[in-house]
């Protein structure tokens, strides 16, 4: 299992998380090897998102269609380059 996070500054989370619940969420949900997907919303405009793909490849390709889609649809609200990361996921716990 392997994990992509990408972290933004964004100028509106509130709209950041409607067009990602309304536009990404399908998308991403829609790629081989999905696993899930969460945002994080940290205050002072940073914003983070988690994605879990069964995969490195499908990981990594995530983070391209993200870009794209970011772009396309969040320019206007993103300051600045993504910062992004993926690796294998060494621990995972849920309830």
């Amino acid at each position: 299992m392997f994990a992509s996070i990408r972290k933004y500054t964004t100028t509106s989370p509130d709209e950041v998380t409607r067009k990602v619940i309304e536009e990404f969420v399908p998308l991403i949900s829609k790629f081989p090897g999905f696993l899930s997907y969460s945002c994080i919303n940290a205050g002072n405009g940073d914003y983070a998102s988690v994605s879990v793909f069964e995969t490195r490849e499908q990981a990594e390709q995530s983070n391209a269609e993200a870009a794209k889609w970011v772009a396309a649809s969040l320019a206007n609200l993103i300051r600045g380059a993504a910062q992004v990361m993926a690796g294998e996921v060494t621990v995972r716990t849920e309830r």
